[in-house]
């Protein structure tokens, strides 16, 4: 994916983020976004430049030397880049949490303990971006992955409002050209604050 801007959703996520911020003079000063398996950093890159503190975590060491190769990184010294595995990983509190295309590939018997620390991590108040995989999707017969059922990731979801839910299924390419039936949920949803 490398070479290709910020994820759609996320821009989105950040233009109702952004647009719910103006009476307070502005949410990103001094507020971290964390980027769950940030890849070469299309999205990070994004976050930097809108002024967010960022941390990319990513399982992979050749994805956070690619990240630093980037020539449109800016703000450099508000990036932090962590290599850790789903299973071992410790996600910081944050504002924002952007997590494309990121949980689907977190190992079944992993996924519910990720999604503790996701749900947790957001402080109240923040917003989740992200994706799952649905349970018509092609690889949902694969073992290395996740997949959700449209309850499951509504029960998922219970300790956030949900701002945007979108339920896409489809017949395409993958990354690597192969054909594939895609069954996705699309999700930004913001904390509820303590007692909400």
């Amino acid at each position: 994916m490398a070479g290709t801007p910020a994820r759609p959703m996320l821009i989105r996520a950040l233009e109702m983020i952004e647009s719910s911020s103006v009476a307070t003079g502005g949410i990103r000063c001094g507020r971290v976004a964390v980027d769950l398996g940030a890849g070469e950093g299309r999205d990070s890159a994004e976050l930097l430049k809108r002024g967010w503190c960022v941390v990319a975590i990513d399982g992979e060491p050749e994805a956070a030397r690619r990240m630093l190769a980037r020539g449109d990184l800016e703000g450099r010294d508000r990036l932090k880049v962590v290599i850790a595995e789903f299973g071992s990983v410790e996600i910081p509190a944050c504002w924002l949490l952007n997590a494309a295309y990121a949980l689907p590939f977190c190992p079944a018997g992993d996924f519910e303990g990720l999604w503790r620390k996701c749900a947790a991590a957001v402080e109240p108040g923040g917003w989740f971006v992200g994706q799952f995989f649905g349970d018509r999707d092609d690889w949902a017969a694969l073992t290395d992955r996740s997949h959700q059922t449209r309850s499951g990731v509504e029960r998922l979801l219970v300790e956030f409002e949900v701002e945007i839910f979108e339920e896409e299924e489809r017949d395409g390419a993958d990354a690597l050209g192969f054909a594939k039936h895609w069954h996705v949920f699309h999700v930004v949803a913001r904390k509820r604050a303590a007692g909400g």
